[in-house]
């Protein structure tokens, strides 16, 4: 294999550096081009988990009210230590407290609604009522939807995952 001769190496140097300095994904698309992705997103879930029970930021809202309703963040602990929805807990706290917690409707979100559509079916297999958050935290913020940080205190700080979904409403600030 010969060494690569210093054109290409510059050449190479200069797609990198021009790639570098491209905004991430979402971050040039106007807010209703992020929602219209979102959307995007919740079809392809809705397809892989078709009998799973997706609603809306304003239906879930409509739940949340009602008693006995569990809301579960199922993101990773590094993504819930950036934002929550308020009065949600962890998928791990949610397995530690389930047999407290049985016979409550449990409503699940993430990211965009993948892994907590992907949860919710498992619920859904073990008897539990559930509904997942379609586009999830970043419809929420969409919604204009509130957000706290692990003290409990307001945040428009939102993990989004990775570049590919800096979806987040605008006046919200993506973390990855």
């Amino acid at each position: 294999m010969r060494p690569l001769d210093s054109t290409v190496k510059l050449g190479l140097l200069c797609v990198l550096a021009l790639t570098a300095c491209q905004p991430a994904p979402g971050a040039t698309m106007s807010e209703a081009e992020r929602r219209a992705k979102i959307e995007q997103l919740v079809a392809q879930q809705r397809q892989r988990f078709p009998a799973v029970p997706s609603g809306t930021v304003d239906e879930v809202r409509a739940v949340l009210a009602e008693p006995g309703v569990v809301l579960v963040d199922v993101r990773e602990a590094n993504e819930r230590r950036v934002s929550m929805i308020p009065g949600a807990i962890g998928r791990e706290e949610f397995e530690r407290r389930a047999a407290e917690l049985s016979g409550s409707k449990v409503v699940t979100y993430c990211t965009v609604g993948y892994r907590s559509a992907s949860y919710a079916n498992e619920l859904a297999a073990q008897g539990w009522d559930v509904l997942n958050m379609a586009g999830s935290i970043l419809a929420w913020s969409h919604a204009g939807g509130e957000l706290v940080d692990p003290e409990g205190n307001p945040t428009r700080r939102v993990h989004v995952y990775g570049p590919r979904w800096n979806l987040a409403a605008d006046g919200y600030e993506p973390v990855w």
